[in-house]
């Protein structure tokens, strides 16, 4: 009993510490690409290549751990190793297209809404159901990051619309029939056209921000469905898929910067202090992918994204002690109530864990498969020597 109870503490704070790398990394890259790539820094435009930088660096940490017996590799076939990374580096280039067509407002507001579509994509893929616990502390949390990061007034006021429908089916189970829905989309469609003006929406980025959105939310699901499927620790995963991602992003992801940015990276100025902010921009996103793979593992794609806006949180606070940014009381508002959302939503799915636990043993009626497989060869053995009993007796 006491091992079990010390093995369940180690494996809390081993999951405390994953949380904290991701969030201590993730901070920490973004402050060192601002840096990096700011005017006012060493103006380094090129994020794809960097990017490219980045998961070489991680594939050469892979490799080294992999010759010195630090960790298994295990078989993942190179069709769905190619598959992720397309979809991956996919999720890349579409972020990376989608902040340069598309104003700061729409998106922040499509980044936002990544959190709803892995719900929906983690029900419709692998039929995952969420408490309305769970549902109304990941609207705390969109509402929450929306507030403080979304600086469009007229968006706030025309989200309240499908949320108050979203918070009735939460709070009251109030369903809406198809005809309700539909009507309503056509009010907030007609009253965004003629109202909002701040965030800029067109064609190209309105798609490059879809398929950014969808990609994302695909590859951090991938992550864990592979993990599961091949029985394959996260590290590992990781040292499979990291080659294909630097092979590919340095091979076309200057051309990709090209496009946005209008230069080469063969045109860039080297200087020692721009090579030290990119080698620790390298050293830090191992540890940010390392801690990226190891959450969703452990816990889920959702979780991920929930818990993952304490870096918005992080990032906003840091820059207005660091970088002088301004911080209204809107944003701390939006900060506090994100933060209480992230603190309800950790309750909600530990709360989710207590009911299936308790509703383990009532539901242990059934027989396993291994035991309906043992009774069969038992009843087949019986009836064997019954056949050879009679045959003696005969």
């Amino acid at each position: 009993m006491e091992k079990a109870e010390s093995e369940k503490k180690a494996s809390s704070v081993s999951d405390v510490g994953a949380w904290a790398m991701n969030v201590t990394s993730s901070v920490g890259i973004i402050m060192a690409n601002k840096q990096l790539m700011s005017s006012s820094g060493f103006a380094f435009t090129f994020a794809t290549t960097l990017t490219g930088f980045h998961f070489a660096l991680t594939a050469l940490v892979g490799m080294v751990s992999n010759a010195t017996g630090l960790s298994a590799s295990k078989h993942v076939p190179l069709w769905e190793l190619l598959w992720f990374s397309l979809v991956a580096n996919t999720s890349i280039a579409a972020m990376n297209f989608s902040l340069m067509l598309n104003s700061v407002g729409f998106y922040q507001i499509s980044k936002l809404s990544m959190i709803p579509v892995v719900c929906v994509m983690e029900w419709i893929l692998h039929n995952k159901h969420y408490s309305r616990e769970v549902k109304a502390s990941v609207m705390v949390v969109v509402v929450g990051v929306g507030i403080s990061t979304v600086t469009d007034v007229k968006i706030s006021k025309l989200s309240m619309i499908p949320v108050v429908c979203v918070m009735e089916w939460i709070l009251h189970n109030k369903h809406y029939s198809r005809e309700v829905k539909a009507s309503v989309m056509v009010v907030v469609v007609g009253v965004g056209i003629s109202t909002v003006t701040d965030v800029k929406v067109n064609a190209k980025g309105f798609i490059c921000a879809c398929t950014a959105i969808f990609s994302t939310s695909l590859q951090q699901i991938s992550i864990g469905s592979l993990q599961k499927k091949y029985s394959i620790g996260s590290f590992e995963l990781l040292s499979k898929t990291a080659p294909i991602q630097a092979l590919s992003l340095l091979i076309f992801g200057p051309f990709v910067d090209y496009f946005l940015s209008g230069r080469f990276i063969t045109t860039y100025k080297m200087t020692y202090a721009a090579i030290f902010c990119i080698l620790l921009s390298c050293a830090l996103a191992v540890f940010c992918n390392i801690s990226q793979y190891l959450c969703i593992g452990r816990f889920s794609a959702t979780s991920f994204q929930v818990l993952g806006h304490m870096k918005t949180v992080c990032v906003l606070t840091l820059g207005w002690l660091i970088f002088d940014s301004e911080m209204s009381f809107k944003n701390i508002a939006g900060m506090f109530l994100a933060v209480v959302g992230m603190v309800i939503y950790s309750w909600a799915v530990e709360l989710d864990k207590q009911r299936q636990t308790k509703a383990t043993p009532h539901g242990k009626n059934s027989m396993t498969e291994d035991e309906i497989r043992l009774l069969k060869e038992g009843i087949e053995h019986m009836d064997l020597e019954d056949m050879e009993l009679g045959d003696v007796k005969s």
